[in-house]
């Protein structure tokens, strides 16, 4: 009998795991009109950079409304993510490399499968012990509002007359919308800033006419010189986004930031 049940219960596991790999997604879809989407922002600069670290990590969870209606028409399934080709572009004129995974550019929704799904709620309940998230609810977070301490903001915004910069779009079905935000980084020897812009051609407003450069000038749209920060900005346009500035002097092996985005 023993012999029997080790060998149903592997085999039993071996399908709960296939069973949520392929359909984990649909299993965990909410019924509500809050739909989220998980994606990352790979960027890598070129050598014309000043960075000893070339490498920096975007991780974004965009949570925005649709109609039931819309989501019933959706149909997406774990093969649907894809890896987006590497593009070549220029900020400032010199080059660097973007690749985009499971980005979906608010045409799909991804629900996490299982395993996911514990880790993060997992992370998410040793960050609050720890003090770098204020939220009890694992499917939220909030960031304590930290300043870099390694250099004030005079110059900070010296430094970032020659850095690079990354638009992380959101997601709405408004015209006008209110968007919570929070985002940290893991770099601790930088600052960033971080905006909420009308669009993403304010990336390049910002570096090349910082007399045109245009934000959303509310209190907790915007913050300068942070280690993580969060906030809520109110009439956001559907263009909108968050721009997120980092100097030309990173370090670490990679530089890693961490962006959620939660339409009210």
């Amino acid at each position: 009998m023993k012999k029997y049940f080790y060998i149903v219960i592997p085999v039993a596991a071996f399908l709960l795991i296939l069973a949520n790999m392929l359909f984990g997604h649909e299993l965990f879809a909410s019924p509500t009109e809050q739909v989220a989407n998980k994606y990352s922002i790979y960027v890598h600069l070129q050598p014309e950079w000043n960075s000893d670290n070339k490498n920096i990590l975007f991780e974004v969870t965009n949570s925005w409304h649709k109609t039931k209606q819309e989501n019933k028409n959706l149909s997406f399934n774990a093969k649907d993510l894809q890896y987006n080709a590497n593009h070549l572009q220029y900020l400032s004129n010199k080059p660097y490399v973007e690749l985009k995974h499971s980005f979906s550019d608010c045409q799909e929704e991804w629900q996490p499968m299982l395993y996911r799904k514990a880790v993060d709620t997992l992370r998410h309940e040793i960050e609050y012990m720890q003090g770098s998230q204020l939220s009890t609810d694992p499917d939220i977070s909030i960031y304590p509002d930290v300043d870099n301490l390694i250099y004030d903001v005079n110059v900070q915004q010296q430094k970032l007359k020659t850095g690079y910069a990354q638009f992380i779009p959101i997601c709405s079905m408004k015209d006008v919308t209110s968007y919570d935000y929070s985002i940290k980084t893991d770099n601790q020897q930088i600052g960033f800033d971080v905006y909420f812009v009308k669009s993403e051609h304010e990336s390049f407003d910002f570096f090349n006419n910082q007399q045109s450069f245009d934000y959303y000038a509310e209190e907790e749209c915007y913050g300068q010189n942070k280690q993580s920060y969060s906030g809520t900005c109110n009439n956001v346009s559907k263009n909108g986004g968050l721009l997120i500035i980092v100097p030309d002097e990173l370090h670490p092996w990679i530089t890693k930031f961490t962006i959620n985005l939660y339409e009210k």
